[in-house]
Order: C-alpha cells, then structure tokens, then sequence
C-alpha cells in the first residue's frame, strides 16, 4: 500500500508541476534544493540510493541528487520506473524479508542499518516530506498544488481498485 501510494502522489505531483509554465520549475526559490525540479530530483536520487540499498549493490552517487540536472520531461519516466520498482519489490516481500537487516553507507559519511520495512518507509516518508516543498513552492507562484494525503489515496485509489 505504501509504495502504491507514493507511486500515486508522485503521478499528481508531476502531472501538477508539467501544467506550470517551465520556468517556475526551475525558478530559483527560497527552498534547500533550490526550485522544483531540483527537489523532485533530490527524491529520485534518495529512491535510487535505497534501491542500490536493498538489492545489496553500490548505487554509485557521490550526492543526495542527481549529478546533471534532468527536465521535467527526463525525470518523470526515471522517477515511474523507480516507484514500479519499489511497488514490484514490496508485491514481493513477506513478514520475513521485510524484518531483514541492511547494513550500508551514508553518502555524507557513517554507516547504516535499516530493515527492509524502514527503509520502505523511510522512501515514503521522505518523498512525502520533499513534495512538501514543492507543494510550497506552487503556493510561491502562486498556484494550487494537488491534494496528496494518504487518506485521499485510501478513499480514491486504494479501496477502489482500477
């Protein structure tokens, strides 16, 4: 459910930021990430990180973004095939391997250890926290960001199956 929820906050929020005109994507703000599409490939790159994290193997980022800065248009179809994974890894679990321990190393130095379970929450977590941002920033524009709240998802998506 989580991951099929972030899955579906992320559709809104890019289909949301694709009806902006581009240049209040990369608009410089007031924001840690600079502007929208930064923040938005600051959660590609965490997702991408906690993937390397759980399929044991190097994820090969020196930074918590991406190393080039990626359209809108880059992003999107890169940030659907990561939340599919995620969705397709979760389908996949039981009590078991989700209980597991696994041992990685912070980009910012240190190490760390998670099971599986926290690092898939902590995936959701963090990308509800960062479209926060985003979602700021339409208010910035000013525009109305969209709704994203995991009780819309449960009353909308997931208790009415497509």
């Amino acid at each position: 459910m989580l991951a099929r929820y972030k899955a579906w906050a992320n559709q809104l929020i890019f289909d949301a930021v694709a009806e902006l005109p581009a240049l209040e994507t990369s608009k410089p703000r007031q924001t840690v990430f600079g502007n929208m599409l930064r923040t938005l490939s600051h959660n590609y790159a965490i997702d991408r990180i906690f993937q390397a994290h759980l399929e044991g193997r190097e994820h090969g980022f020196t930074s918590r973004n991406t190393a080039e800065l990626l359209s809108l248009e880059q992003l999107w179809p890169l940030q659907q095939a990561v939340d599919q994974w995620y969705i397709a890894w979760s389908d996949a679990q039981d009590t078991q391997s989700v209980d597991e321990s696994v041992h990685f190393s912070f980009i910012g130095g240190g190490q760390g250890v998670m099971t599986r379970a926290e690092i898939l929450l902590h995936v959701v977590n963090h990308t509800t926290y960062h479209r926060g941002f985003v979602a700021d920033m339409f208010y910035q524009i000013p525009a109305k960001p969209p709704t994203t709240d995991l009780p819309v998802f449960l009353r909308d998506v997931a208790q009415n199956p497509r």
